[in-house]
């Protein structure tokens, strides 16, 4: 969207977590108010209408009728935890939720970079979205201490590892699956 800039692209003003994004992991999408290439968004519109709020939690409406079915589905990422989002960067701050988000998105690169069989890209986003940090780091710690590990295949790795995140998402009762809207016919 043109004109459109923001101080911190990869967490978007409607609480979406771009930087956990394939889209944007990719290079096809800069992260909101990235720059050229963005679509249009009526949330980035309604923003410059109000004086471009940073993030919707700011405005005097939030939460709005914008809101209403936001995380039934999603799109290339997961859109299960914008509002979940939101309440965390007001309970523990901005700046204290970009960290957080600044470590999965160094995780995410490592899993993909060590454990992506080609196969796994939009399940490692899933995951490091959805799951809590600790979660996401005790996986890398379960991992970065596996002595049996370099054995394996990469396909075997790559198994392993989803399987431990699918285990602890399971225990948190979270589907590690994109809700795809069906199409009507």
């Amino acid at each position: 969207m043109e004109n459109f800039k923001r101080c911190y692209p990869l967490f978007s003003l409607c609480g979406l977590n771009c930087g956990l994004c394939s889209m944007n992991l990719d290079n096809y999408c800069p992260g909101c108010g990235g720059g050229a290439g963005n679509q249009p968004c009526a949330i980035a519109r309604c923003s410059q209408q109000r004086d471009v709020i940073e993030y919707c939690y700011l405005c005097d409406e939030y939460p709005c009728e914008k809101y209403n079915g936001i995380d039934e589905f999603d799109s290339f990422i997961t859109h299960r935890n914008q509002l979940k989002n939101f309440e965390k960067v007001q309970k523990i701050g901005i700046d204290s939720y970009q960290s957080e988000l600044n470590k999965k998105i160094e995780i995410l690169k490592y899993l993909l970079e060590n454990y992506n069989d080609g196969r796994r890209k939009s399940f490692f986003c899933i995951a490091v979205n959805l799951l809590e940090l600790q979660d996401v780091t005790s996986v890398v710690e379960q991992i970065a201490n596996e002595k049996e590990l370099e054995k394996l295949t990469l396909k075997e790795k790559a198994t392993l590892v989803t399987n431990l995140f699918q285990a602890i998402a399971s225990n948190r009762d979270i589907v590690l699956k994109l809700n795809k809207k069906t199409m009507k016919k």
